[in-house]
């Protein structure tokens, strides 16, 4: 492996990474972390956020929104994530100035007396259906004076007055729940827009039956028979922390390109990142993003089985290498944020760290109640 510089810092941003104390039991049955162990007894506690039940975006959001500085003096601090804009420009978009909210098109099953979002992500919805079906609903939707931009099929973005402070949920914050809670409401009143109700129904109606939703029921996959929007907000300026962030989610490369930060998709491991830290020779104290998140549907489907099986799988790529590099002085820090689906907990971990034996932080520790 290339030579790392000492003054190398990587910070791991881990979604779903973080069981609630209720799951905590069932999650932890078979999991062997040792490198986690180590790290974790070992680490300065930076911050620990207990987040709400009802919050309506998810912790990491959150997280990645305040370290950009995303969220305006003006927005509510508990709940706000306004990253549909920079998910835009992610997606090859070009936000301006305009309010933006995303739009998923989604399946929503009927349970025994109220409706269910499942994730979007179990779908399996291919850019030629998502793109059939969006050539059915854009006309629906510049009907009504929205304008959309869709430069992927499978995400849209909607900007209009009509939906002044409209506050969505985040699909993976719903998901498996009872939607009624998290449905679009004003953000000031708690009504229901008329206006985004008015949409929607128009939409789905036009799903309905159509050849796609057919075709995908015939091959035992849920009918694409509703949208989900989510994530408004307006650009604001935004600077990084970070010299390089790696990411495949949209909100994180979009805010890493609007501060001007060079993004990409993270490595399969940490060997991938010590050689691009060594070619790209960062400058002193530079610290790298890297966004992992294979945690996100397991957690969901509280599969914790497959869960344990990607922590497995991060131990032996990032966690074990990663602490081997401290240990040799190759990488000057590790930074891990651990989230769930209300709280997050970020650490930092240093060679110095590691010499501290009297620190016994165990990783149950840090389970959000």
């Amino acid at each position: 492996m290339p030579g790392i510089m000492h003054a190398t810092r990587l910070h791991l941003l881990l979604p779903f990474a973080l069981p609630s104390a209720a799951d905590a039991s069932t999650a932890l049955y078979s999991l062997a972390i040792p490198a986690l162990d180590k790290l974790v007894a070992r680490a300065t506690l930076v911050e620990r956020v207990i987040g709400e039940d009802f919050q309506r975006t998810l912790p990491h959001e959150r997280w990645v929104a305040r370290q950009f500085g995303a969220v305006s003096s003006t927005q509510p601090a508990a709940d706000e994530a306004p990253l549909a804009p920079y998910m835009l420009r992610a997606d090859g978009g070009e936000p301006g100035h305009a309010t933006w909210a995303c739009i998923e098109p989604v399946h929503v099953r009927i349970a025994h007396d109220h409706l269910v979002l499942i994730d979007p992500e179990a779908l399996d919805l291919q850019d030629d259906e998502a793109a059939t079906l969006l050539a059915v609903a854009r006309p629906l939707i510049e009907e009504l004076g929205v304008r959309i931009e869709a430069p992927r099929p499978t995400r849209w973005y909607l900007s209009s007055d009509r939906f002044g402070s409209l506050a969505g949920a985040s699909p993976l914050r719903a998901s498996g729940r009872n939607i009624e809670i998290w449905l679009p409401h004003e953000a000031h009143t708690g009504e229901r827009s008329r206006a985004w109700m008015k949409l929607q129904n128009e939409v789905q109606m036009a799903w309905f039956e159509h050849p796609v939703n057919e075709a995908r029921e015939a091959r035992g996959l849920p009918a694409v028979n509703s949208i989900w929007f989510h994530a408004q907000g307006a650009a604001q300026p935004v600077k990084s922390p970070f010299a390089r962030v790696m990411s495949n989610a949209a909100a994180t490369r979009g805010l890493a390109l609007t501060a001007g930060v060079e993004a990409s998709a993270p490595p399969a491991s940490f060997a991938g990142f010590a050689e691009l830290a060594a070619v790209a020779a960062n400058a002193p104290e530079a610290v790298t993003l890297v966004e992992i998140d294979p945690f996100s549907s397991p957690y969901i489907e509280q599969d914790w089985a497959r869960w344990n099986d990607a922590f497995a799988a991060l131990e032996a790529d990032w966690l074990a290498p990663a602490l081997e590099a401290l240990q040799s002085g190759r990488l000057g820090e590790l930074g891990l944020t651990l989230c769930g689906d209300t709280g997050s907990v970020t650490l930092t971990i240093t060679r110095g760290d590691l010499r501290k034996f009297w620190r016994r932080r165990v990783f149950a520790s840090l389970f959000i109640e």
